[in-house]
């Protein structure tokens, strides 16, 4: 890999595949901070949450889309696409930044769990790299990312200059539409998917299923996620990967487990 040293060496993944706009818009926003790198999925890996590919080779692969732009196409998961960059492109020595997206389609509240776009950024957080995830409420291959630029462009310079304390990262959604308030430092709403499975027959009359559901917000606070977009507001949740309930720890230290 070639870059230069006097400037942040900036990883770009995301889960919609390499040639999603998402990415090419993330791109344009932070090429003007560091050297980019490109490693992302050779086709959509929404929804892979933190799966990594065991059993099977993986492809990797050189593609020449932006110009100026160091790019790679990978046969895995968003967090194999981590994965390879840290040991093949970077060899062991860490990007300054490791930034995800943008997504098309919200990554709120429960969504974070099941996310291939916070996965990615989350192995980069495992890394022990500063990183960031981003997500439009936009689903449409012609999304608009425009509104989105300046915000990616204010968080990451924050990210530059000040970085994350260890073992977190940032999740970041954008409502659709221009007209933004600003940015809301927020928690995780308590939300979830009130999931149906949609029976139907195959043309041998066995029947096979859709995944469907209706998001529901149990979650009334203004402090949330999903208050913040609903508002008009960007949000900014801090994320970490340890999962340890704390608060538990002294109800089962008071439970018998030992007679």
């Amino acid at each position: 890999m070639k870059k230069e040293q006097s400037r942040p060496n900036i990883l770009v993944v995301n889960d919609d595949g390499v040639t999603a706009p998402g990415i090419r818009n993330l791109i344009e926003a932070v090429k003007e901070f560091g050297n980019v790198v490109v490693v992302a999925p050779d086709g959509p890996q929404s929804g892979m949450g933190h799966a990594i590919t065991i059993g099977k080779p993986l492809r990797f692969d050189r593609v020449h889309l932006y110009e100026g732009v160091e790019m790679y196409k990978c046969s895995g998961t968003p967090v194999d696409c981590v994965k390879l960059a840290v040991n093949r492109i970077f060899k062991g020595k860490k990007p300054d930044l490791c930034v995800s997206g943008i997504n098309h389609g919200l990554n709120n509240s429960i969504n974070v769990i099941y996310s291939g776009t916070m996965s990615a950024a989350m192995e980069g957080a495992i890394e022990g790299i500063p990183s960031v995830g981003f997500s439009l409420d936009d689903f449409s291959e012609e999304a608009d990312f425009s509104h989105c630029i300046k915000f990616v462009k204010t968080i990451v310079r924050q990210v530059l200059d000040h970085g994350l304390p260890q073992a977190t990262l940032l999740n970041v959604n954008f409502p659709k539409g221009a007209d933004l308030k600003g940015i809301k430092i927020c928690r995780q709403a308590n939300a979830k998917w009130a999931e149906e499975f949609d029976e139907r027959k195959d043309p041998y009359g066995r029947p096979y299923y859709w995944l469907s559901g209706v998001f529901q917000n149990n979650d009334k606070g203004e402090d949330t996620d999903v208050w913040a977009l609903e508002n008009g507001f960007v949000s900014v949740v801090p994320v970490q990967f340890d999962l340890t309930a704390h608060h538990v720890i002294p109800i089962l230290n008071s439970w018998t487990f030992n007679d």
